[in-house]
């Protein structure tokens, strides 16, 4: 008789039918994710797995018990000083990624922050590790890497493919696939620089909970997730915004107002030389500094700035003229 693997029971939990089904445990999650991290599971069961997640939707007990399976193996052991942690995994498709130009603000101005993500998952899309080189900079290879950049600059970003590989693997797996995973998700509640605050966005409002849940689980001490453009954390400023936030352990959500009443048109065209020279100071993109400066207001929200709505606008603008362009300049 052939031994049942020692996988096929976690599988069979999620896929057991509609009145058999249930979620994974947080200490069930982290040893089926531990496994997948480890090698120990046959392609087949990593398909079936995540593709069942995907059709019962992960609840906030399976993220947080993945992420720990991740810190176990992949934590570092060198803490970054760092203010924010920043998440992107779904790329932009219709606009520039100005929350880019967001983060370059606030590191100009002393804020540090690391960003993470991953690109190529999906065709069409535009993705911040490929800006980069036209502000400067590149892609850390390793913590040590990111360390120094964040005390030389403020800023530093890292590919799930140099934290934690086989992760980054299965993100890859969206075109085989046809759907994104679980695995998108979890990566945007990381935080592997554990800072004290961090970012996220979502293609839905309806996941905002899960991540809200999932966030106040692992403990961190200020999230806010946003339906942003793209399922990216940028703010759009024709539309109201939903911002779902934990702070010191608490729930909240409320809507960010629009800043601008028109509906700006969607551009045919989207070269990468307009964010340069948006940043350089060389050409005005009204829909770029506006989702800058809503994106910027909300990002000194989530570092501890209590302000109301209008002080926030416009202190974002101020930081924003006072940017100091050549700290990230390719020239």
């Amino acid at each position: 008789m052939i031994k049942e693997h020692d996988f096929a029971p976690f599988v069979r939990i999620l896929g057991k039918g509609k009145s058999g089904t249930r979620s994974l445990t947080r200490e069930e999650a982290e040893q089926a994710m531990g496994m997948i991290l480890d090698g120990k599971v046959r392609p087949e069961q990593l398909g079936a797995f995540l593709m069942l997640l995907r059709v019962k939707e992960e609840a906030p007990e399976e993220l947080a018990g993945f992420a720990d399976a991740v810190r176990q193996r992949y934590d570092s052991d060198l803490r970054l000083n760092v203010d924010l942690d920043w998440s992107t995994y779904a790329g932009k498709k219709r606009r520039h990624t100005w929350y880019l130009l967001v983060v370059l603000c606030l590191a100009s101005h002393g804020y540090k922050i690391f960003m993470h993500g991953s690109r190529g998952h999906t065709p069409g899309r535009i993705y911040v590790e490929d800006m980069l080189p036209l502000f400067g900079l590149e892609a850390c290879s390793d913590w040590q890497q990111s360390a120094d950049e964040i005390e030389r600059s403020g800023f530093a970003y890292m590919s799930v493919d140099q934290f934690c590989p086989p992760l980054g693997e299965i993100i890859q797996l969206r075109p085989v696939l046809g759907l994104r995973s679980p695995v998108h998700t979890l990566c945007r509640m990381l935080n592997p620089a554990h800072a004290p605050a961090s970012i996220d966005g979502v293609f839905h409002p309806p996941y905002g909970p899960m991540h809200q849940k999932a966030a106040q689980l692992l403990g961190i001490k200020r999230n806010l997730t946003m339906k942003g453009d793209g399922g990216e954390a940028e703010i759009r400023p024709d539309a109201e915004c939903l911002l779902q936030w934990v702070i010191d352990g608490e729930l909240s959500e409320y809507e960010w107002p629009r800043i601008v009443e028109k509906r700006f048109v969607k551009e045919d065209e989207l070269p990468a030389q307009t964010l340069v020279d948006m940043w350089r100071g060389e050409a005005h993109h009204e829909y770029g500094y506006q989702a800058v400066i809503s994106t910027l207001a909300v990002a000194l929200r989530l570092m501890g700035d209590d302000a109301n709505n209008q002080s926030l606008l416009e202190k974002a603008k101020r930081l924003w003229a006072e940017r100091k362009i050549d700290i990230f300049s390719n020239s």
